[in-house]
C-alpha cells in the first residue's frame, strides 16, 4: 500500500484531438441513440444498447484514480467528512482540470458520465461543478449529495444526482430520505449507487467510502422496489475496482438478469475483451465503466478505442464522425510507481 510520501515518477501521456466537436444538427441519428440512453425505463431496458459511460473522479481538486477501497473518512475542521490519505493508494493524478475531461467528453458525445467527488473539500466542489458546466446536461455527479445540495448541483448542469450514504443510516435504507430527494428532485433525476461487496453467498452495499457493510443485500426483489425511487442505478464491484484485475462477472451477470432500469457497473475492467465480458455476461443491458485502465488516466487501453467500442454498440460507427485520435500535446499525468 502507498502512504504519505509516496514516489511518483512523471509519465507523459500526451496527446492532441485532430478532430472537431460535432456538430449534433449533423447528426441525427448520434441525438436518437443519446436519448435512448437517457430516456430507457424498464420498458426500453431490453432494447437499448449497452454504453460505455465516461468518468472524472476527483480528490482534493484534482482528476484522479484511486483504489476505491482504500479511501478512509476523517473529520474536517468543519465537522464534515473528507476522504482522508491514510494509506490511500493512488494509482493516477492528472494535470488537467475536470472541465477539460468533461469537454473531451462532450466531443465525444459520451452522455451519462460520473463525476464523483472523493471528498467534501471545497476544490473537490469546484473542480465538480466547472465540470457540470462544461458539459451541461451530460454528466451526472455524486459524493456528498444530498436533499440541502440536490437540486443546486441539477441547477449547475447535472442531468442526474448520484446518491449512496445519504439514503443509508447504520446500515439500514432510509426510505423516508430516499422519498424527499425523489419529491425534491424527481425519480428521473436520481441515480442510486449501490457498489457492493461480496459477503458470504451475497453482495451487500456498502457505504461511506465504501468502508461500512450495509444490511441491504442485492437481489432481484431489491432492485425492482428501488426501481420506483430511481431512474438509474451505479454500481462498483469494490472488490476488484482500481485494482484492473479484471471484471466481477458474477455482479455483472446478476445485474444483467435483475435490473429493471439502466444500470452501470465499473470495477476492474482493463481491455475491450473486458468490455465485451461484461456485454455478454450482462445480456447486453449493463453498461461499462472504465477508469485506470484508459490512456487518458495513465492506463493501456487507448480511449479512442473505447469510444469506438462504444459507438460500434450504438450500431452507428460515431455516425461516421471522425474518431478522436491522440498524438503528441498536452495531457500529463503522474503514476504511481
Amino acid at each position: 500500500m502507498a502512504a504519505s510520501g509516496t514516489v511518483f515518477a512523471p509519465q507523459t501521456l500526451r496527446f492532441r484531438c485532430q478532430g472537431h466537436a460535432p456538430n449534433p444538427r449533423q447528426a441525427p441519428a448520434c441525438s436518437v441513440y443519446a436519448a435512448l440512453g437517457r430516456e430507457a425505463s424498464a420498458t426500453q431496458q431490453n432494447e437499448r444498447a449497452i454504453q460505455f459511460r465516461p468518468c472524472i473522479d476527483i480528490h482534493k481538486g484534482k482528476v484522479k484514480q484511486i483504489v476505491g477501497s482504500t479511501l478512509q473518512d476523517s473529520p474536517s475542521t468543519s465537522g464534515r467528512s473528507e476522504a482522508g490519505a491514510t494509506q490511500l493508494i493512488t494509482n493516477f493524478e492528472s494535470e488537467m482540470s475536470a472541465a477539460f475531461y468533461a469537454e473531451l467528453y462532450k466531443q465525444d458525445e459520451l452522455r451519462g458520465g460520473h463525476v464523483i467527488m472523493l471528498g467534501a473539500d471545497p476544490d473537490s466542489r469546484l473542480a465538480a461543478f466547472e465540470a457540470l458546466m462544461a458539459y451541461p446536461g451530460g454528466l451526472q455527479v455524486g459524493g456528498g449529495i444530498t436533499a440541502d445540495n440536490a437540486a443546486e448541483h441539477i441547477a449547475a448542469g447535472a442531468s442526474h444526482v448520484i446518491v449512496t450514504s445519504y439514503v443509508f443510516r447504520d446500515g439500514r435504507l432510509e426510505e423516508d430520505r430516499l422519498k424527499s430527494l425523489v419529491q425534491l428532485i424527481g425519480r428521473e433525476r436520481l441515480v442510486l449507487d449501490l457498489s457492493c461487496r461480496r459477503r458470504g453467498e451475497h453482495y451487500y452495499v456498502v457505504t461511506d467510502r465504501w468502508q461500512k457493510f450495509s444490511e441491504l443485500a442485492l437481489s432481484e426483489r431489491t432492485l425492482a422496489e428501488l426501481a420506483q425511487s430511481c431512474n438509474e442505478f451505479l454500481v462498483h464491484g469494490v472488490d476488484v475496482e482500481g485494482k484492473q484485475l479484471g471484471i466481477d462477472d458474477e455482479l455483472v451477470q446478476l445485474l444483467g438478469q435483475w435490473s429493471p432500469i439502466p444500470v452501470t457497473y465499473a470495477g476492474g475492467a482493463r481491455t475491450l475483451e473486458d468490455l465485451e465480458r461484461v456485454r455478454v455476461a450482462g445480456n447486453g443491458r449493463v453498461d461499462i465503466t472504465v477508469g485506470s485502465a484508459l490512456d487518458i488516466f495513465g492506463g493501456q487501453l487507448p480511449y479512442h478505442d473505447v469510444v469506438d467500442w462504444h459507438w460500434q454498440q450504438q450500431g452507428s460507427a460515431r455516425c461516421h464522425l471522425p474518431s478522436a485520435k491522440w498524438s503528441s500535446g498536452s495531457l500529463q499525468g503522474r503514476q504511481q510507481v
